[in-house]
């Protein structure tokens, strides 16, 4: 996925963008489902104790469509690992609202939701995740595609909502490593 967007562009959207209660009070009718799945998030010690060491700045913006149904499982798994990490902010915002970026961030030539962009403090693009975690494409795969495609690697696991904890958590952790160990930061911090 190409991210051609400056910082400046990135801060602007992300400035512009909304959090948890304000994108779900956009449209109530259709915000059950997000908190309903929110709910149901329950990250385990190692998890929030993983989360709770981080410590660089991390603006993470979610393209989403409250009405998608991929965005009502991710979102709030995105949210419950923001909410145990006090340096990551976490905003929305819809993909008809930023159409602009939405081309910037094309899947497979399509304005699919979600998709996740990780920015350094100064928001600068550091990565793109988008569509579905490789964990909900196995499940997806050996449902619709069954023993005519066998899957590499470990198969999906019994909860899907456990896989999309796991996934997105090594793309936070990912992403805050790479923040960590760059020598723009480093500098920047002095440690």
């Amino acid at each position: 996925m190409p991210l051609g967007l400056r910082a400046q562009q990135l801060e602007e959207v992300f400035e512009s963008a909304m959090g948890w209660d304000e994108y779900l009070e956009s449209d109530p009718a259709k915000a059950q489902p997000w908190r309903e799945t929110r709910s149901q998030v329950q990250l385990g010690s190692d998890q929030e104790r993983l989360l709770s060491l981080f410590t660089r700045r991390m603006p993470i913006l979610m393209i989403s469509g409250i009405w998608c149904g991929d965005c009502v499982r991710q979102g709030p798994v995105l949210q419950a690992l923001a909410d145990a990490a006090p340096c990551i902010e976490l905003k929305y915002i819809d993909r008809d609202a930023a159409p602009l970026l939405m081309e910037e961030v094309a899947i497979n030539d399509g304005h699919r939701v979600p998709v996740v962009l990780f920015m350094a403090e100064d928001f600068e693009p550091v990565s793109a995740m988008g569509d579905r975690t490789l964990r909900y494409y196995r499940h997806l795969a050996s449902k619709k595609l069954g023993p005519s495609c066998p899957l590499p690697g470990a198969p999906a696991g019994d909860s899907l909502l456990e896989d999309l904890v796991t996934d997105w958590l090594d793309e936070f952790e990912r992403v805050h490593l790479l923040l960590r160990l760059s020598g723009r930061l480093r500098t920047a911090h002095k440690d």
